[in-house]
Protein backbone atom coordinates (compact mmCIF):
# COMPACT_ATOMS: atom_id res chain seq x y z
CA UNK A 1 0.00 0.00 0.00
CA UNK A 2 1.25 3.45 -0.89
CA UNK A 3 1.92 5.90 2.00
CA UNK A 4 -0.87 8.22 0.87
CA UNK A 5 -3.43 5.38 0.89
CA UNK A 6 -2.22 4.18 4.27
CA UNK A 7 -2.69 7.65 5.79
CA UNK A 8 -6.25 7.76 4.45
CA UNK A 9 -6.92 4.33 5.93
CA UNK A 10 -5.50 5.36 9.29
CA UNK A 11 -7.62 8.50 9.45
CA UNK A 12 -10.75 6.48 8.68
CA UNK A 13 -10.22 4.07 11.58
CA UNK A 14 -11.69 6.52 14.13
CA UNK A 15 -14.99 6.48 12.27
CA UNK A 16 -15.46 2.72 12.70
CA UNK A 17 -18.23 1.43 14.94
CA UNK A 18 -17.32 -0.99 17.77
CA UNK A 19 -18.67 -3.89 15.70
CA UNK A 20 -16.61 -2.83 12.69
CA UNK A 21 -13.48 -2.54 14.85
CA UNK A 22 -14.00 -6.08 16.12
CA UNK A 23 -14.45 -7.37 12.57
CA UNK A 24 -11.27 -5.61 11.52
CA UNK A 25 -9.33 -7.08 14.45
CA UNK A 26 -10.61 -10.56 13.59
CA UNK A 27 -9.38 -10.05 10.03
CA UNK A 28 -5.98 -8.79 11.14
CA UNK A 29 -5.29 -11.48 13.74
CA UNK A 30 -4.52 -14.29 11.23
CA UNK A 31 -2.29 -11.90 9.29
CA UNK A 32 -0.42 -11.00 12.48
CA UNK A 33 0.09 -14.68 13.34
CA UNK A 34 1.30 -15.39 9.82
CA UNK A 35 3.73 -12.49 10.07
CA UNK A 36 5.07 -13.89 13.37
CA UNK A 37 5.75 -17.26 11.74
CA UNK A 38 7.58 -15.72 8.77
CA UNK A 39 9.61 -13.38 10.97
CA UNK A 40 10.72 -16.26 13.18
CA UNK A 41 11.78 -18.28 10.14
CA UNK A 42 13.79 -15.34 8.80
CA UNK A 43 15.74 -14.99 12.07
CA UNK A 44 17.75 -18.08 11.06
CA UNK A 45 19.50 -15.81 8.55
CA UNK A 46 19.26 -12.57 10.50
CA UNK A 47 22.82 -12.47 11.83
CA UNK A 48 24.94 -13.63 8.92
CA UNK A 49 23.58 -15.74 6.05
CA UNK A 50 25.73 -18.76 5.21
CA UNK A 51 25.27 -20.99 2.19
CA UNK A 52 23.85 -24.35 3.37
CA UNK A 53 25.37 -26.08 0.32
CA UNK A 54 29.05 -25.08 0.62
CA UNK A 55 29.17 -23.04 3.89
CA UNK A 56 30.45 -19.98 2.01
CA UNK A 57 29.74 -16.69 3.82
CA UNK A 58 29.58 -14.40 0.77
CA UNK A 59 25.93 -14.48 -0.30
CA UNK A 60 23.61 -12.00 -1.99
CA UNK A 61 19.90 -11.36 -1.64
CA UNK A 62 18.06 -12.89 -4.58
CA UNK A 63 14.43 -11.79 -4.46
CA UNK A 64 11.48 -13.34 -2.63
CA UNK A 65 9.61 -16.62 -3.09
CA UNK A 66 6.70 -18.02 -1.08
CA UNK A 67 6.95 -15.16 1.38
CA UNK A 68 10.63 -15.75 2.25
CA UNK A 69 13.80 -13.92 1.29
CA UNK A 70 15.96 -15.92 -1.10
CA UNK A 71 19.75 -15.76 -1.31
CA UNK A 72 22.37 -16.78 -3.85
CA UNK A 73 25.82 -18.01 -2.92
CA UNK A 74 28.63 -16.08 -4.62
CA UNK A 75 30.78 -19.24 -4.64
CA UNK A 76 28.62 -22.18 -5.75
CA UNK A 77 25.88 -19.96 -7.25
CA UNK A 78 23.13 -22.03 -5.61
CA UNK A 79 20.04 -20.27 -4.30
CA UNK A 80 18.44 -20.94 -0.93
CA UNK A 81 16.25 -19.49 1.80
CA UNK A 82 16.15 -19.69 5.59
CA UNK A 83 14.53 -23.16 5.49
CA UNK A 84 16.90 -24.83 3.06
CA UNK A 85 18.52 -27.94 4.52
CA UNK A 86 16.21 -27.96 7.54
CA UNK A 87 13.46 -30.48 8.42
CA UNK A 88 10.82 -27.83 7.66
CA UNK A 89 12.03 -27.21 4.10
CA UNK A 90 9.33 -27.44 1.41
CA UNK A 91 6.46 -27.59 3.91
CA UNK A 92 3.54 -25.37 2.94
CA UNK A 93 1.11 -23.17 4.90
CA UNK A 94 3.89 -21.46 6.83
CA UNK A 95 1.39 -18.92 8.14
CA UNK A 96 -0.12 -21.70 10.28
CA UNK A 97 3.11 -22.94 11.81
CA UNK A 98 2.84 -20.84 14.97
CA UNK A 99 -0.68 -22.13 15.57
CA UNK A 100 0.51 -25.68 14.98
CA UNK A 101 3.37 -25.20 17.45
CA UNK A 102 0.71 -24.24 19.99
CA UNK A 103 -1.05 -27.54 19.30
CA UNK A 104 2.22 -29.36 20.00
CA UNK A 105 2.69 -27.48 23.26
CA UNK A 106 -0.77 -28.62 24.34
CA UNK A 107 -0.17 -32.20 23.16
CA UNK A 108 -3.28 -32.19 20.97
CA UNK A 109 -4.05 -35.25 18.86
CA UNK A 110 -3.38 -35.32 15.12
CA UNK A 111 -7.06 -35.14 14.18
CA UNK A 112 -7.88 -32.33 16.60
CA UNK A 113 -4.83 -30.34 15.44
CA UNK A 114 -5.88 -30.78 11.81
CA UNK A 115 -9.44 -29.65 12.56
CA UNK A 116 -8.24 -26.60 14.53
CA UNK A 117 -5.97 -25.43 11.70
CA UNK A 118 -8.11 -26.49 8.74
CA UNK A 119 -5.49 -28.86 7.30
CA UNK A 120 -5.59 -32.53 6.34
CA UNK A 121 -4.73 -35.05 9.10
CA UNK A 122 -1.92 -36.40 6.92
CA UNK A 123 -0.44 -32.89 6.83
CA UNK A 124 -0.73 -32.61 10.62
CA UNK A 125 1.03 -35.97 11.01
CA UNK A 126 3.84 -34.98 8.64
CA UNK A 127 4.26 -31.62 10.39
CA UNK A 128 4.42 -33.28 13.82
CA UNK A 129 7.40 -35.42 12.94
CA UNK A 130 9.14 -32.71 10.92
CA UNK A 131 8.78 -30.33 13.86
CA UNK A 132 10.22 -33.00 16.20
CA UNK A 133 13.23 -33.93 14.06
CA UNK A 134 15.66 -31.44 15.62
CA UNK A 135 14.38 -31.72 19.22
CA UNK A 136 14.92 -35.47 18.92
CA UNK A 137 18.66 -34.91 18.52
CA UNK A 138 19.02 -32.20 21.15
CA UNK A 139 19.98 -33.73 24.47
CA UNK A 140 22.78 -33.61 27.02
CA UNK A 141 26.13 -34.83 25.71
CA UNK A 142 27.81 -34.95 29.12
CA UNK A 143 26.62 -35.44 32.70
CA UNK A 144 28.70 -34.41 35.71
CA UNK A 145 28.45 -34.32 39.49
CA UNK A 146 25.79 -36.71 40.76
CA UNK A 147 24.00 -38.46 37.90
CA UNK A 148 21.10 -40.89 38.01
CA UNK A 149 20.26 -43.61 35.52
CA UNK A 150 17.30 -45.95 35.20
CA UNK A 151 15.59 -48.01 32.54
CA UNK A 152 11.96 -47.68 31.59
CA UNK A 153 10.03 -49.75 29.09
CA UNK A 154 7.47 -49.05 26.38
CA UNK A 155 5.30 -51.65 24.72
CA UNK A 156 6.61 -52.37 21.23
CA UNK A 157 4.20 -50.97 18.64
CA UNK A 158 4.01 -51.48 14.90
CA UNK A 159 1.19 -48.97 14.54
CA UNK A 160 0.93 -47.59 11.02
CA UNK A 161 2.61 -50.49 9.26
CA UNK A 162 0.81 -51.98 6.29
CA UNK A 163 3.21 -54.83 5.66
CA UNK A 164 5.83 -56.85 7.48
CA UNK A 165 4.00 -57.25 10.80
CA UNK A 166 5.87 -59.70 13.01
CA UNK A 167 2.71 -60.56 14.98
CA UNK A 168 -1.06 -60.33 14.82
CA UNK A 169 -2.43 -56.76 15.14
CA UNK A 170 -3.63 -55.65 18.57
CA UNK A 171 -5.58 -52.74 19.95
CA UNK A 172 -3.75 -49.54 20.80
CA UNK A 173 -2.57 -49.14 24.37
CA UNK A 174 -3.14 -52.76 25.37
CA UNK A 175 -0.82 -54.78 27.61
CA UNK A 176 1.93 -57.19 26.63
CA UNK A 177 0.91 -60.84 26.23
CA UNK A 178 3.87 -61.98 28.37
CA UNK A 179 4.60 -61.08 31.96
CA UNK A 180 7.83 -59.25 32.78
CA UNK A 181 10.39 -58.05 30.27
CA UNK A 182 10.32 -59.52 26.78
CA UNK A 183 10.85 -58.67 23.12
CA UNK A 184 7.41 -57.04 23.19
CA UNK A 185 8.89 -54.09 25.06
CA UNK A 186 11.41 -51.41 24.06
CA UNK A 187 13.95 -50.44 26.71
CA UNK A 188 14.77 -46.75 27.16
CA UNK A 189 17.68 -45.71 29.37
CA UNK A 190 17.14 -42.30 30.97
CA UNK A 191 20.01 -40.39 32.56
CA UNK A 192 19.82 -37.10 34.49
CA UNK A 193 22.18 -35.13 36.67
CA UNK A 194 21.15 -32.88 39.53
CA UNK A 195 21.15 -29.77 37.33
CA UNK A 196 18.43 -31.25 35.11
CA UNK A 197 20.60 -32.20 32.10
CA UNK A 198 18.87 -35.18 30.50
CA UNK A 199 19.74 -37.82 27.94
CA UNK A 200 17.79 -40.89 26.90
CA UNK A 201 18.58 -43.82 24.64
CA UNK A 202 16.47 -46.50 23.00
CA UNK A 203 18.24 -49.81 23.56
CA UNK A 204 18.00 -52.94 21.48
CA UNK A 205 18.69 -54.84 24.68
CA UNK A 206 19.13 -53.67 28.28
CA UNK A 207 22.40 -55.50 28.87
CA UNK A 208 25.91 -54.44 29.79
CA UNK A 209 27.13 -54.10 26.20
CA UNK A 210 24.29 -51.84 24.99
CA UNK A 211 24.13 -49.76 28.18
CA UNK A 212 27.89 -49.29 28.23
CA UNK A 213 27.93 -48.15 24.61
CA UNK A 214 25.74 -45.13 25.45
CA UNK A 215 26.95 -44.37 28.98
CA UNK A 216 30.70 -44.28 28.35
CA UNK A 217 30.63 -41.17 26.10
CA UNK A 218 28.05 -39.51 28.36
CA UNK A 219 29.49 -39.71 31.88
CA UNK A 220 32.45 -37.65 33.07
CA UNK A 221 35.30 -39.48 34.76
CA UNK A 222 34.55 -37.94 38.16
CA UNK A 223 30.80 -38.49 38.04
CA UNK A 224 28.99 -40.29 40.86
CA UNK A 225 26.40 -42.61 39.33
CA UNK A 226 23.26 -43.45 41.29
CA UNK A 227 21.15 -46.40 40.12
CA UNK A 228 18.81 -49.00 41.52
CA UNK A 229 20.04 -52.55 42.02
CA UNK A 230 20.18 -53.29 38.28
CA UNK A 231 23.20 -55.52 37.67
CA UNK A 232 23.95 -54.29 34.14
CA UNK A 233 24.30 -50.68 35.30
CA UNK A 234 26.55 -51.76 38.17
CA UNK A 235 28.74 -53.74 35.77
CA UNK A 236 29.09 -50.75 33.43
CA UNK A 237 30.03 -48.44 36.31
CA UNK A 238 32.67 -50.91 37.49
CA UNK A 239 34.11 -51.25 33.99
CA UNK A 240 34.28 -47.46 33.58
CA UNK A 241 35.94 -47.05 36.98
CA UNK A 242 33.47 -44.43 38.18
CA UNK A 243 31.94 -44.12 41.64
CA UNK A 244 28.70 -46.06 41.88
CA UNK A 245 26.05 -45.62 44.56
CA UNK A 246 23.32 -48.27 44.18
CA UNK A 247 19.99 -47.87 45.96
CA UNK A 248 18.15 -51.06 46.90
CA UNK A 249 14.57 -49.99 46.24
CA UNK A 250 13.25 -53.54 46.63
CA UNK A 251 14.44 -53.56 50.24
CA UNK A 252 12.78 -50.21 50.96
CA UNK A 253 15.96 -48.17 50.69
CA UNK A 254 15.35 -44.72 49.22
CA UNK A 255 18.40 -42.61 50.06
CA UNK A 256 22.05 -43.50 50.73
CA UNK A 257 24.14 -41.18 52.94
CA UNK A 258 21.41 -38.56 52.76
CA UNK A 259 22.24 -37.51 49.18
CA UNK A 260 22.46 -40.49 46.83
CA UNK A 261 19.11 -41.57 45.35
CA UNK A 262 17.28 -42.09 42.06
CA UNK A 263 14.24 -39.98 42.87
CA UNK A 264 15.13 -37.39 40.23
CA UNK A 265 15.19 -39.84 37.32
CA UNK A 266 12.22 -41.83 38.66
CA UNK A 267 10.14 -38.65 38.85
CA UNK A 268 11.09 -37.91 35.25
CA UNK A 269 10.06 -41.46 34.26
CA UNK A 270 6.70 -40.94 35.93
CA UNK A 271 6.05 -37.63 34.17
CA UNK A 272 7.09 -39.13 30.84
CA UNK A 273 4.79 -42.15 31.17
CA UNK A 274 1.84 -40.04 32.30
CA UNK A 275 2.34 -37.62 29.39
CA UNK A 276 2.65 -40.46 26.87
CA UNK A 277 -0.72 -41.97 27.82
CA UNK A 278 -2.57 -39.33 25.81
CA UNK A 279 -1.20 -40.84 22.58
CA UNK A 280 -2.67 -44.32 23.27
CA UNK A 281 0.45 -46.14 22.18
CA UNK A 282 3.28 -44.62 20.16
CA UNK A 283 4.72 -46.44 17.15
CA UNK A 284 8.18 -47.69 18.11
CA UNK A 285 9.75 -46.20 14.98
CA UNK A 286 8.61 -42.73 16.14
CA UNK A 287 9.34 -43.21 19.86
CA UNK A 288 12.58 -41.21 19.65
CA UNK A 289 10.67 -38.15 18.43
CA UNK A 290 8.33 -38.31 21.42
CA UNK A 291 11.26 -38.67 23.82
CA UNK A 292 12.78 -35.53 22.29
CA UNK A 293 9.40 -33.79 22.53
CA UNK A 294 9.28 -34.46 26.28
CA UNK A 295 12.90 -33.37 26.81
CA UNK A 296 12.10 -30.08 25.08
CA UNK A 297 9.15 -29.49 27.42
CA UNK A 298 11.29 -30.31 30.45
CA UNK A 299 14.10 -27.96 29.34
CA UNK A 300 11.60 -25.11 29.49
CA UNK A 301 10.46 -26.13 32.98
CA UNK A 302 7.19 -27.39 31.51
CA UNK A 303 6.18 -23.84 30.57
CA UNK A 304 7.15 -23.93 26.91
CA UNK A 305 5.46 -21.49 24.52
CA UNK A 306 4.55 -21.90 20.86
CA UNK A 307 7.43 -19.58 19.96
CA UNK A 308 9.88 -21.70 21.96
CA UNK A 309 8.67 -24.83 20.19
CA UNK A 310 8.93 -23.33 16.71
CA UNK A 311 12.42 -22.00 17.49
CA UNK A 312 13.47 -25.53 18.50
CA UNK A 313 11.93 -27.01 15.36
CA UNK A 314 13.86 -24.50 13.23
CA UNK A 315 17.09 -25.02 15.16
CA UNK A 316 17.37 -21.29 15.83
CA UNK A 317 18.80 -21.65 19.32
CA UNK A 318 21.45 -24.04 18.03
CA UNK A 319 22.38 -21.69 15.17
CA UNK A 320 22.73 -18.69 17.47
CA UNK A 321 24.84 -20.69 19.93
CA UNK A 322 27.20 -21.65 17.10
CA UNK A 323 27.49 -17.95 16.17
CA UNK A 324 28.36 -17.08 19.76
CA UNK A 325 25.28 -14.91 20.30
Amino acid sequence: MKPHDFRKLSSALKELTPHQRQLLMDRLQPAAQASASYQLVETRMAEKPVCPHCAHEQVSRWGFANGLQRYRCNACRATFNALTDTPLARLRHKAKWMDYAKQLVEGTSIRKSAAALGIHPNTAFRWRHRFLTLPNGQQAISLAGIAEADETYFLESQKGRREGLSRAPRKRGCKASKRGLSEEQTAVLICRDRTGNTADFMLKKADKAHIGAVLKPLLAADVILCTDSEKALAAVAKEMGITHRPVNLAAGQRVVAGVYHVQNVNAYDSRLKEWMRRFHGVATRYLGNYLGWRRLIERHSREISATDFLRAALGIDRVQHAMGT
